[in-house]
């Protein structure tokens, strides 16, 4: 039982010293591998890293004012945060403001007030330092202050007279004292004295100096004398004008306005000599008319011209000059001047003389004399419609024998009026009292413009009218219009038919067209009555009526027959029947038997 007992538990033993020496193994075979872990980890940890490469490769920009503060850029390579950048190569280094930073570029601030000079810019991290030279700050150039514009200014410090007071014919010194209160010198000064009272002596009211330098004084004076009356005046007004020159050319004016004194003196009017009228001829033409009252183009007409020596003196040789001209003769003092009658340059587009010159001598004119003259004229036919002045000259010798040429217009109006004529279209007959007769009317335009013609009426006293009264409107060169209207005269004899047109003329003035037209008008005779006509005329009362009438058959009718034969129709000639009337019998009422009424 013994033996049996400890078999198993030396197995046991056996298995678990196994597993313990499994494990011391794997637990050993774990702290080696940590160590050679650590070991590496410690090895790595000993060798030195190689320093960091920074670069420095540009700064924008290179050259700065030390009157504001301006931001630097910095580009280069392997820039870090804890990175400083100084401004050296002064007396003392300056620490630049860091505004952003990469590994690429920093922003720094270079403050205002750095002393001017050339630095050099540092930058510093933990592993490495660099410099870039050549970096400028400068101090701002100043602005040069323009120089104030300086210009001549010529001013009136005050001004007198020699005697103080001026009278009437009394020649006195006025004196103005001029002062420059400009910077610059004034030069070429000249002044001009003017007054509606006084008139200058000596220096005819200009008086000059060379030069005015600035801030000086200059008296100049001008000898005057008071020439028309001063009689109830207290002052005399005087302009001054006065230009300059400053040093470059530059031009300048200025106008000043002086009161002189008047001398208060009991004036006493004098008398003046009563003037004597001036003696002198004058024509007008009082009036004028043509014999035409409708001047239009291609008329003929006398104008006659009503003239009238309205002056005080004669006028002898008239020559009256349609159109416009003038003539020669002997000038003031009687001194003869070259040419005749010149009656040629007159405008005679519209208007020209006819069967005689332009010209009309109408003798002498003593004062108050009139005549009348008369000129043939033609209106020419290119003339349009409108109002034409027509300049008339009256060339005479005054009584001194000096040439005058008094020039003068009238006033000509052109129409144009339609050129129209009222007939027509076609031959009327007799007319008949009472009956309907029928009236062609037509306008025709026999002008050689356009006519716009306005209502149209037609009336007669003897009669009644249908139809009678329309719009023209426009009718071209040639053309015409058609009015049908109907007459039933009243009485036979002479018809007298009455056609108005209105219309406007060329100036707007209302005008009428008249034409009468005369007809014959005859009373209406009985027609005779024939014994074989049959009695009834085909109405009632029993008689036969009157015979068909026989129509012969067209070919056209002749065929429609013929094509209603073909589809089996009524195809046979038709025949009017004569329609029948039948008579009306009496009703025969029976004795004893009252009406509806009773």
């Amino acid at each position: 039982m013994v033996k049996l007992s400890a078999r198993p538990n030396i197995a046991a033993r056996v298995w678990n010293d196994s597993v313990k020496n499994l494990e011391l193994a794997m637990s050993i075979k774990q702290k080696i591998f940590s160590f050679v872990i650590l070991l590496s980890l410690f090895i790595s940890a000993l060798q030195v890293s190689p320093a960091a490469a920074l670069t420095i490769t540009g700064v924008s920009p290179a050259s700065v004012l030390n009157n504001v503060a301006t931001e630097v850029t910095i580009s280069g390579t392997d820039f870090t945060a804890d990175v400083v950048v100084t401004l050296t190569g002064g007396a003392s280094p300056v620490a630049l403001a860091l505004q952003s930073w990469s590994e690429t570029s920093l922003v720094v601030i270079v403050p205002a007030g750095v002393t001017p000079g050339t630095y050099k810019i540092q930058v510093t991290t933990a592993l490495d330092t660099k410099e870039f030279g050549a970096f400028t700050v400068s101090a701002p150039i100043p602005t040069a202050t323009p120089a104030p514009f300086g210009r001549p200014q010529i001013v009136m410090d005050s001004y007198r007279t020699n005697v103080g007071e001026i009278k009437y014919n009394e020649e006195f010194n006025l004196v103005v004292r001029l002062h420059n209160a400009g910077q610059v010198r004034a030069t070429n000064i000249q002044a001009v004295f003017s007054s509606p009272d006084l008139t200058p002596t000596k220096t005819g009211g200009v008086s000059a100096e060379d030069v005015i330098n600035a801030d000086s004084r200059v008296d100049i004076s001008q000898k005057m004398r008071a020439t028309t009356s001063l009689y109830g005046k207290s002052g005399v007004q005087v302009d001054l004008s006065i230009s300059y020159y400053d040093d470059k050319g530059t031009a300048y004016s200025e106008k000043f306005t002086l009161n002189v004194p008047v001398k208060a003196t009991n004036y006493v009017a004098a008398a003046t000599a009563t003037p004597t009228g001036m003696k002198r001829s004058q024509l007008v033409i009082t009036s004028y008319e043509s014999d035409v009252e409708i001047l239009q183009p291609g008329s003929l007409f006398s104008l006659e011209l009503g003239v009238q020596n309205l002056g005080n003196a004669s006028a002898r040789n008239v020559t009256m000059i349609i159109g416009g001209g003038s003539s020669g003769g002997s000038g003031a003092g009687g001194t003869p001047q070259p040419g005749g009658v010149s009656g040629g340059s007159g405008e005679f587009t519209n208007f020209a003389p006819v069967g005689a010159s332009n010209i009309q001598s109408l003798g002498d004119f003593a004062p108050g004399a009139a005549l009348v003259a008369s000129q043939k004229l033609i209106v020419n036919v290119s003339t349009n419609p409108g109002a034409y002045p027509m300049k008339i000259t009256f060339s005479y010798l005054d009584e001194n024998g000096n040439t005058i040429n008094d020039d003068q217009v009238i006033t000509l109006l052109v129409y144009s009026l339609p050129n129209v004529d009222v007939s027509f279209y076609q031959p009327v007959g007799t007319l008949f009292v009472g009956q309907p007769n029928f009236l062609p009317l037509q306008v025709v335009n026999l002008g050689k413009k356009m006519s716009v013609l306005g209502g149209m009426t037609v009336t007669t006293p003897s009669g009644m009218l249908e139809n009678a009264q329309t719009l023209v409107g426009s009718i071209e060169s040639g053309g015409y219009f058609t009015l049908d209207a109907m007459l039933y005269p009243d009485i036979p004899g002479p018809l007298e038919l009455t056609v108005t047109i209105d219309y406007t003329d060329d100036f707007n003035q209302p005008r009428t067209i008249t034409k009468t037209l005369t007809l014959d008008v005859i009373e209406m005779e009985e027609m005779p009555v024939d014994p074989n006509f049959p009695e009834g005329g085909g109405g009632g009362g029993g008689g036969e009526g009157f015979p068909p009438v026989e129509q012969e058959e067209t070919f056209l009718q002749k065929a429609w027959r013929f094509v209603l034969g073909l589809f089996g129709l009524d195809s046979g000639q038709p025949v009017e029947q004569p329609v029948p009337i039948y008579e009306e019998e009496p009703i025969p009422v029976e004795p004893g038997v009252r009406g509806p009424k009773g």
